[in-house]
């Protein structure tokens, strides 16, 4: 090839001028490659063994600096804690509650300015790329609140000597394998996730960023996406999936979407457990005004409003617990919140559009009873179990509205007392008409009563109870009421018509209206019931409230008790009669037997006497 642009002596000059320049420039970039990576390598452990006061060291096994591409590549970084440093800590109360240890396949740093870094000590860096995270953390309450440190600086004060600033445009974490222990129960909490990314913006370590309240760890917005996770609670009898969760420090929103929570083997759930038995699935969850840095430092979950939103919740009453012996007052929501060991402070909770079913068997009728409530939506206030909280205000206050068996307006309103140990709690609502027909689902199975006929007017309560006792009004008024008694068949596994106590309860007993005659002041009821030990809370409440309406329609508990002894005593009178009609029939038979043997011994007599006297 002939080189004919070089024929000029001007331009082979040029020539030899740029291809010194370009070795210098590759020389120069080679020389600044091996020359920064050590002061690189040496300034980020340095860094972060200041900034955790000597609890974290770093390391990695290489890192290429490409001067002319702003580009920095670290290669099987570890972040590892130093468990002598950490045990130091916690003899002097000053141990994080989180521990971590991260190991990074590759980390790559883009658009970086090296000359300021070296001679301004400015960290400046565009992009971060972390490619396979393996993070492992560990929680235990070590402390609830932040402890006096000897050492008050801010972490700017801290990195200050080695690092005027750092900032850092984006962080970019994708498929992070994170690994959650958590010791602060009976028993270690151990949680993994995969299908997690994580990214944050504009993180910024200068004099200034660290007042700043609009970041949050230092970055101006911080965002975490968890998909598709799923796992088993610790006592093995749930399982729980989500399908999205996502949380942004920016708008301090978590959302959580398609949330579920099933027993593992409902078919053995009551053997395992003298629990009622949940089931639940929630369409979307969203928390706002979520404190994560309060969270992650001492579990707190702290938020402004929670907003539930289509759904359903099924409760089934555990049939055995009767079984074992024991105060089932853990049941009541002012107790079982407890359970969740969360310091829990929520100012309201808004419920849209959920399902509530309870469902429970009657062991005497073997049958299923169940009552269901459409189209929830409602209010809870002051959804807390914080101690501060508390002292300022110890009720949490439900409101609802929902469809009684999807046919009549129901609304309700609970108070339940937060920080009382007999657990108080209070109810009132109304229900509008409807056909009684509706409640027999419930009433046939659990009540053995069938409701033939009747129509609901208006049905009040307003009951005021503790874990010991319930009492308060109840108030029915209706018309045309008539019932079926049942019993069951054992042999054909159904439930069998009373024909003579169904007609007894309904002439003799039943208050077919409330009020009996226009005009007539309404049959109103006083409940004063003590509260079976092994009674659960949903079935305190219907039963609470299934006396007060069978004392409003004459059939209270001690016209109960009445009309059973009358039965035991008609059952023992019938007894008695048909034992004494056995009696005159046996002795009946036995003197026709006798006389029928007296015919035939004097018939045997005669023809004796013939034979011995024929002549005769």
């Amino acid at each position: 090839m002939n080189l004919n642009f070089l024929k000029q002596r001007w331009q082979r000059i040029t020539a030899r001028i740029f291809i010194v320049i370009a070795a210098l420039i590759l020389v120069a970039g080679v020389f600044i490659n091996f020359y920064f990576s050590p002061i690189l390598a040496n300034t980020v452990k340095s860094t972060v063994l200041k900034s955790s006061d000597s609890l974290y060291n770093v390391n990695f096994t290489k890192a290429d600096l490409h001067i002319f591409q702003g580009k920095i590549v670290i290669f099987n970084i570890d972040l590892l804690p130093d468990t002598s440093v950490y045990n130091q800590l916690k003899k002097v109360n000053s141990a994080p509650n989180n521990l971590y240890r991260l190991h990074i396949k590759k980390l790559v740093l883009t658009h970086i300015h090296p000359f300021r870094l070296y001679f301004k000590k400015k960290l400046d860096i565009g992009e971060i790329i972390l490619s396979a995270p393996e993070l492992d953390l560990t929680y235990q309450l070590n402390h609830t609140k932040d402890t006096t440190e000897k050492d008050k600086r801010t972490l700017y004060q801290r990195i200050s000597k080695t690092l005027h600033s750092i900032h850092v445009g984006h962080i970019g974490l994708n498929d992070v394998q994170f690994k959650y222990k958590d010791y602060s129960g009976n028993k270690v909490a151990i949680s993994e996730l995969k299908e997690m990314n994580l990214s944050a913006t504009d993180l910024l370590i200068d004099s200034a960023s660290m007042t700043d309240k609009n970041r949050t760890l230092y970055c101006t917005d911080v965002t975490t996406e968890l998909n598709n996770f799923s796992g088993v609670t610790l006592n093995g009898l749930y399982r729980y999936k989500m399908k999205l969760l996502k949380f942004s420090t920016h708008t301090a929103q978590l959302n959580i979407d398609d949330i579920t929570l099933d027993p593992v083997n409902p078919k053995s759930f009551f053997d395992k457990s003298q629990r009622d038995r949940f089931s639940m699935h929630i369409d979307s969850v969203q928390l706002n005004r979520f404190d994560f840095l309060t969270y992650h430092k001492y579990r707190k979950l702290s938020g402004g409003s929670l907003i539930v939103s289509k759904g359903r919740l099924g409760v089934s009453g555990n049939p055995n617990a009767k079984r074992k012996a024991g105060d089932r007052a853990i049941t009541f929501p002012n107790a079982g919140i407890y359970l969740l060991k969360t310091d829990l402070k929520i100012d309201t909770v808004l419920i849209k559009n959920i399902n509530v079913s309870y469902t429970e068997l009657n062991r005497k009728s073997e049958k299923t009873g169940y009552i269901y409530f459409n189209n929830t939506n409602g209010r809870i206030l002051n959804l807390t179990t914080n101690a501060d909280a508390l002292k300022q205000n110890k009720y949490c206050d439900i409101a609802l509205q929902t469809l009684f068996m999807n046919k009549s307006a129901f609304t309700v309103k609970f108070r339940f007392d937060m920080a009382d140990p007999s657990l108080a709690y209070s109810y009132k609502g109304h229900l509008n008409a409807v056909n009684l027909q509706v409640v027999n689902p419930a009433a046939m199975p659990l009540g053995m009563v069938k409701i033939k006929e009747g129509t609901l007017k208006s049905f009040d309560f307003d009951i005021q109870a503790n874990r010991y006792v319930s009492h308060g009004k109840v108030s029915a008024l209706y018309n045309n009421l008539k019932i079926i008694m049942l019993k069951p068949d054992t042999a054909n596994k159904k439930l069998k018509r009373m024909t003579i106590a169904s007609l007894f309860a309904n002439v003799f007993v039943l208050k077919h209206d409330n009020p009996d005659k226009p005009g007539d002041m309404p049959r109103s009821f006083y409940v004063n019931a003590r509260r079976p030990i092994e009674s659960a809370f949903f079935k305190t409440v219907w039963k609470t409230l299934l006396a007060g309406i069978k004392s409003c329609a004459g059939f209270g508990e001690k016209k109960e008790k009445e009309i059973k002894t009358q039965m035991a005593d008609r059952a023992v009178q019938k007894q008695e009669h048909l034992t004494k009609k056995a009696e005159r029939k046996l002795k009946r038979a036995e003197r026709k037997k006798e006389k029928e043997l007296k015919r035939q011994k004097e018939k045997e007599m005669k023809e004796r006497l013939k034979d011995e006297h024929p002549t005769q």
